[in-house]
């Protein structure tokens, strides 16, 4: 794998998504947004807005990169975009790694806005660093990038790229512990959760609201997060294949 390669492929993805305005809203404001409406929804319960608020930081960017991704990746690989650049000496490995790089970019941007936002003007109340804080978020961040890159191998249009957010995104949203324990949920839905991704995001950033140093088990979280992301990416490469008429 080139690292010019990587670069060039990230620069001309970073340069498609800065001339689309409406992404880059999406991107940066739409959970800054929901955060703030999030503070005032529970502006009597302080409590409450911190455990959810923390949760969101993590779940939010997961949900918008995977929306955004794989539309982005949907667009280029039915335009033939994808399979013009798998004609030139460019292996997969260069291409999934310059596409990752280049929303793992503006993930960091966003993890970025909604954390500080989150933190120094909301007053989110958490006993561990903000900086753990965003580093989860932008894990978070990037898995979501991984799944939209990998599931926009199976969609035929835009529609059905959104389509795929209520079997991949919706169950797991459920099933993470936002809404309930998952301890306490039902055995075979605990045992559900505990191999979604998410669930590990939200434990992650349950571990630095209540912990003001680095525990094993957020550790263990960041592992996971950071593994399932990994190899959802190789599969997103085994899906760049040429798709010719």
């Amino acid at each position: 794998m080139s690292l010019a390669t990587t670069l060039a492929t990230a620069r001309r993805v970073l340069r498609q998504l800065g001339h689309d305005p409406r992404t880059v809203a999406l991107l940066l404001l739409v959970p800054v947004m929901l955060l703030v409406l999030l503070y005032y929804v529970f502006d009597s319960d302080r409590g409450s807005f911190d455990r959810i608020g923390s949760s969101l930081l993590g779940i939010f960017p997961m949900v918008t990169m995977f929306l955004v991704t794989s539309i982005a990746t949907l667009r280029e690989r039915t335009s033939g975009t994808l399979e013009r650049l798998m004609t030139m000496p460019l292996g997969k490995g260069d291409l999934i790694a310059g596409y990752a790089l280049a929303f793992g970019a503006f993930a960091a941007l966003q993890a970025g806005a909604a954390t500080g936002v989150a933190l120094w003007f909301l007053d989110l109340d958490i006993a561990g660093s903000p900086w753990l804080l965003l580093f989860v978020a932008l894990l978070n961040a990037i898995l979501g990038t991984a799944l939209g890159l990998f599931v926009s191998a199976f969609a035929a249009s835009e529609f059905q790229a959104v389509q795929f957010m209520p079997a991949m995104i919706f169950p797991q949203i459920l099933l993470c512990g936002l809404f309930a324990p998952r301890d306490a949920m039902q055995p075979v839905l605990e045992y559900v959760s505990n191999v979604l991704p998410m669930s590990y995001a939200v434990d992650g950033m349950t571990e630095v609201l209540r912990n003001s140093q680095v525990t094993g088990d957020f550790w263990r979280d960041v592992a996971v997060v950071s593994g399932i992301a990994l190899g959802v990416l190789a599969l997103g490469a085994a899906t760049l294949r040429r798709r010719t008429a």
